[in-house]
């Protein structure tokens, strides 16, 4: 091995020596894949080479050469075009788009799996078995050698739809959020990421390029921003982003001036709308947006919805005096239910209720969905009787009155609402199926349902999704991953809400 630049064993445990690994060339590339003992464990190698690239078939070192990496997919791949050999040219595709996966930016719910951060370096330099990602990378990449190669015996013609459908199968929901997907790219919004003081925020602003959406725009530092960025392995990302701020825009005195003559009969002077534009991350976002320098925003990631709504309230009327609601899409178990108010209306009233109903229907039908409505309780038609539950009953009543053009019935319990077969024992709910759609007594029910689903059911959860007002805010939480400030993005991109 003197002066050999790769190592790659299948032999057996002590095959390799510490000097072996000594006399190997600089920055030496070793691959001990003897099972269960490798031919020299990672830290024996790196007692004597701190520059060596390491990897072994073990789960507890980093760099796991595990054959659940490529061989699924390799099949998938093969089995959708018909293949009538797998040649080496598909084994190479299969290699060579875990090799790009390894150097893309890690997914959070990957991080959480391992308990720690991954980037691309000596520690990781292949994707990871638990990578959701592999079913829709490698597939596609070897079902295109196929076909380049002639082996296809039913090439695959849109190769789009087919990567959609195999993200599709990670979860039933995804082909909506896909769908949201294709209407951000045609729209190629300019997307204000408020919060550049969070490495979360950054990285999702990242993805939304990388992923051709548009043009993210982050409120930060350059360095601050940046730093995050080199931390992350891809610190060539921040030609990628625009970075923004109070000490660099043109526009300070123009926004100082529209938050004055907005505040100046609420108790604020101008000092105060000099310190809200210049200091406020959140303010000078929506000052941002306000004046259609970016087409939407996102925020939240680093502070309580109710602080930021509160800061956002000094320049749009996110109020319930303003008409805001704040509605939560969870998906879980093949399905999308919206939750209503989740934000702004602490104790909302029956017309409140019926305001909400139809906020929450408007927003389902953007994310494609035929609203059907369920004024929800602990009670059900009347049982047992409360006058906490009363207000719901009204509201239907007033509903009724505005004549709305979607499905809506209640009071309700989320057995009845969501399951078609308790759903049968009253054959007069004026619900079709399934409700899609839960409009909640009160904001605190409202999250507590959100977060027990989220903790204990694993739901993905979007929003709150403000809606109400003249402009795109999205509203993440502070749990947030990356992922989840992604999704917020898409529907500040797609104008859902």
């Amino acid at each position: 091995m003197d002066n050999a630049d790769v190592f790659i064993g299948v032999s057996v445990k002590g095959a390799v020596t510490a000097d072996m690994v000594r006399s190997m060339a600089a920055d030496p590339v070793i691959f001990a894949m003897a099972n269960p003992d490798p031919e020299i464990t990672p830290e024996d190698a790196h007692a004597v080479r701190e520059d060596a690239i390491v990897a072994t078939g073990r789960s507890d070192y980093p760099n796991q050469v595990n054959n659940v990496l490529g061989f699924p997919y390799l099949f998938r791949g093969a089995l959708d075009i018909h293949a009538r050999a797998i040649n080496d040219e598909m084994k190479i595709a299969c290699a060579e788009a875990l090799a790009a996966l390894a150097r893309e930016d890690v997914p959070d719910e990957v991080a959480l799996a391992y308990g720690k951060k991954l980037t691309f370096g000596r520690d990781y330099i292949i994707p990871t078995p638990f990578d959701p990602r592999l079913i829709y990378i490698i597939p596609p990449a070897v079902a295109k050698a196929g076909m380049d190669t002639g082996v296809a015996r039913r090439p695959i013609i849109d190769m789009e739809a087919y990567e959609l459908s195999l993200k599709a199968r990670l979860d039933p929901t995804a082909s909506i959020l896909q769908s949201l997907n294709v209407r951000a790219k045609r729209e190629h919004a300019r997307i204000l990421f408020a919060e550049g003081d969070d490495a979360r925020v950054v990285r999702a602003a990242v993805a939304y390029r990388r992923a051709g959406l548009g043009q993210p725009v982050v409120v930060g530092r350059p360095e601050e921003v940046a730093g995050f960025l080199e931390a992350a392995g891809m610190p060539e990302a921040i030609d990628e982003i625009e970075v923004v701020n109070a000490a660099t825009t043109t526009h300070l005195k123009e926004y100082k001036e529209y938050l004055y003559n907005r505040l100046q009969r609420k108790g604020f002077d101008k000092r105060d709308c000099h310190v809200l534009a210049s200091r406020d991350r959140h303010v000078f976002a929506s000052l941002m947006l306000a004046h259609d320098h970016v087409d939407g925003m996102v925020t939240g990631a680093t502070r309580k919805s109710a602080q930021v709504l509160s800061q956002i309230n000094h320049v749009f009327d996110a109020s319930t005096e303003g008409g805001a609601v704040g509605i939560t899409a969870v998906l879980a178990g093949g399905r999308m239910v919206l939750i209503a108010d989740t934000l702004v209306h602490e104790w909302p009233e029956a017309e409140d209720l019926a305001d909400i109903s139809e906020r929450a229907a408007a927003l389902a039908r953007d994310l494609g969905l035929e609203p059907r409505v369920a004024l929800a309780s602990f009670s059900t038609f009347g049982y047992p009787r409360s006058e906490r539950a009363e207000k719901m009953t009204m509201a239907i009543d007033v509903l009724n009155k505005r004549k709305v053009d979607f499905e809506y019935d209640g009071e309700m319990t989320v057995d009845v609402a969501l399951n078609p077969d308790v759903m049968k024992q009253y054959p007069f709910c004026r619900l079709t199926g399934p409700a899609n759609i839960l409009v909640v007594p009160a904001r605190h029910s409202a999250s507590i349902s959100v977060k027990l689903m989220q903790e204990m059911g694993g739901a993905t959860v979007i929003g709150p999704i403000l809606t109400g007002i003249d402009k795109q805010v999205k509203i993440c939480s502070t749990t947030s991953t990356v992922n989840d400030i992604l999704n917020m993005a898409i529907m500040a991109a797609c104008k859902v809400g």
